[in-house]
C-alpha cells in the first residue's frame, strides 16, 4: 500500500515537472517570436528611414544593432545616429592620433596628419554640441534646436571633409594617407547621414 502510495506521488511529481517544462518552453517561444517580430518590425522602420539619406546602406548597418532601442521612435533614431557618429568619430581621432604618432614620418605629413586630428577634435565638438540640442527638442523652441543641430552637423562634416582636403598637393606616404582617407570617408559618411536624418525632422 505504501509503495503504490509512492509511486503514485512521484508520478504526479514527474507530471507536475512535464507541465512547467512545458509551459515554460512555451511562453519562451512565445517571447522569442515576439521578439524576433518586433526585430523584423523595428529593422524595416530604420530601413525605410534610411532610404532617405545619402548613403543608406551606411545608415542601415550602423543603426540595425539598436533596432530595439530605437523602436519606432523618430527622435531615438536620429538621437542614436549621432551617438553612433560621435563614437565613431572619437575611434577616428584615436587611429589617426596613433598613425602621427608613429615613427619615420617626414615634417610634412606630421603637420598634416596633426591639422587632420585637429579637425577630427573639432568634429567631436560639434556632435556633441548637436547631441546636446537633441535633448532640448521637447521645449517650445523645436525649430531653433533642429536649426541648431543642422548647422552644427554641417560643420562637423566641413571639418571631416578638411581632413583629407590637407593631402591634396602635399608628399604623403600613399600607405598611411589611404588609411586616414578610409578613416575620415566612414565618419564623413555617418555625420551625412546623421544631417539627413535630421533634415527629415518636422
Amino acid at each position: 500500500m505504501a509503495s503504490n502510495n509512492i509511486r503514485s506521488l512521484l508520478s504526479q511529481h514527474f507530471f507536475m515537472i512535464n507541465l512547467f517544462s512545458l509551459l515554460f518552453i512555451s511562453l519562451l517561444h512565445n517571447s522569442l517570436a515576439t521578439t524576433s517580430y518586433s526585430n523584423q518590425t523595428y529593422g524595416a522602420y530604420i530601413k525605410k528611414a534610411c532610404n532617405s539619406t545619402t548613403y543608406p546602406q551606411e545608415c542601415y548597418k550602423s543603426l540595425l544593432p539598436y533596432a530595439f532601442k530605437i523602436k519606432a521612435n523618430p527622435q531615438k533614431l536620429r538621437k542614436v545616429s549621432l551617438s553612433v557618429t560621435l563614437n565613431a568619430v572619437h575611434n577616428a581621432s584615436s587611429t589617426v592620433s596613433k598613425l602621427f604618432k608613429q615613427n619615420g614620418l617626414t615634417h610634412i605629413e606630421a603637420a598634416t596628419i596633426k591639422d587632420c586630428i585637429v579637425n577630427i577634435k573639432d568634429s567631436i565638438d560639434e556632435l556633441k554640441q548637436s547631441l546636446d540640442e537633441m535633448n532640448l527638442l521637447s521645449g517650445s523652441d523645436k525649430e531653433f534646436h533642429i536649426a541648431n543641430i543642422k548647422t552644427w552637423l554641417s560643420a562637423a562634416l566641413t571639418d571631416e571633409n578638411t581632413c583629407t582636403d590637407g593631402f591634396e598637393g602635399e608628399v604623403i606616404d600613399i600607405i598611411v594617407k589611404q588609411k586616414i582617407t578610409n578613416i575620415v570617408l566612414k565618419i564623413a559618411r555617418l555625420t551625412s547621414n546623421s544631417l539627413s536624418l535630421i533634415n527629415s525632422l518636422n
